[in-house]
């Protein structure tokens, strides 16, 4: 169902349900939002990743459109390469290239609409030096939660999926606990058509747990649960074994609610580097060896320039 941004909405992509938009998902829609879009600049683009990052407006609200090729699945190759249309560009010897016309049901792009955006979606998708932060859990206390608690960083798109308002739908596992269970849903990211690229999050229901920071070993019961039935979900439902799954934390999160990614280990999704990726693993671990280890250890993240929390790190003398 997220590069440090801290509002969700910013990350995970509306809805056409929060976006008051009357289309069913699975049913083309010709008038969709991106009919009327008009551009006005390229924030992003990366051939390697094959996508475009586009900032404009619909129907006079600003708007980001995120358009990104969809994999080759295994189940089309045949198809893909008896029915497309080749030009050739260059041959040499045992060498040639050519440009290959797919028919339309197999050159599929997922457009991704957040609209109404807002200046913190344009600037999370536009291109940015990136710095590495280090903080401590002094700085933590003095300058991120001061930070934080000044913002107005809305998760009402959490909330709606716990109370089933939206993505009700879209849940793979729930377990109903209010203190240690947990929703699980695949990530906006996955297409949910191969499983190389498998991606899902996991939800608590606890309202008062905003991140790493605020673990101790009072929530491990939650940790291990989420672990255990997390894996155990993924393994009945989509043939996964815990061996092949990437489980962890991101720290800073793109949003202030606490959540665990499961992702395949074939996959490098956004933000599993070292740098701001946690095993649950460890965080179990560590926790059980020093109940305070998050509050008071020394944690680095990434921060984006034009990050205002940067800015409060450069202005505490931190960088």
């Amino acid at each position: 169902m997220a590069e440090s941004e801290n509002d969700r909405a910013a990350k995970r992509p509306k809805t056409t349900d929060a976006m008051n938009d009357p289309g069913v998902a699975g049913v083309p829609s010709p008038d969709g939002p991106v009919s009327g879009f008009e551009i006005t600049r390229i924030l992003r683009e990366c051939a390697r990743e094959k996508n475009i990052f586009i900032h404009g407006k619909v129907k006079d609200q600003d708007a980001v459109v995120i358009l990104e090729k969809t994999p080759i699945g295994q189940d089309t190759v045949s198809e893909l390469l008896k029915s497309s249309e080749l030009q050739l560009e260059m041959k040499n010897d045992v060498y040639s290239t050519y440009q290959l016309r797919a028919p339309a049901h197999l050159n599929e792009i997922k457009t991704t609409v957040i609209c109404p955006a807002t200046e913190k979606h344009v600037k999370k998708y536009l291109h940015q030096e990136v710095f590495l932060v280090e903080e401590s859990g002094e700085d933590y206390r003095t300058v991120t939660l001061p930070y934080i608690s000044s913002q107005s960083f809305s998760v009402q798109w959490v909330h709606n999926i716990l109370e089933k308002k939206a993505e009700a739908d879209r849940i793979v596992f729930e377990d109903p606990d209010p203190v240690t269970g947990f929703v699980l849903l695949p990530d906006f990211k996955w297409d949910q058509k191969q499983l190389q690229d498998l991606y899902l999050i996991a939800i608590v229901h606890r309202r008062d747990v905003k991140s790493l920071r605020d673990l101790t070993s009072e929530h491990l019961p939650l940790l291990t649960n989420i672990r255990s039935k997390g894996e155990d979900s993924i393994q009945r439902q989509y043939g996964v074994p815990p061996s092949k799954l990437r489980v962890y934390f991101h720290y800073q999160p793109s949003y202030y609610h606490l959540h665990v990614h499961f992702t395949s280990l074939e996959y490098s999704a956004p933000g599993c580097g070292v740098e701001r990726a946690h095993l649950l693993s460890d965080v179990i671990q560590n926790l059980q060896a020093d109940s305070s280890y998050y509050r008071s250890r020394s944690l680095a993240f990434p921060l984006r320039a034009d990050d205002a929390l940067l800015l409060k790190f450069r202005e505490a003398g931190k960088l």
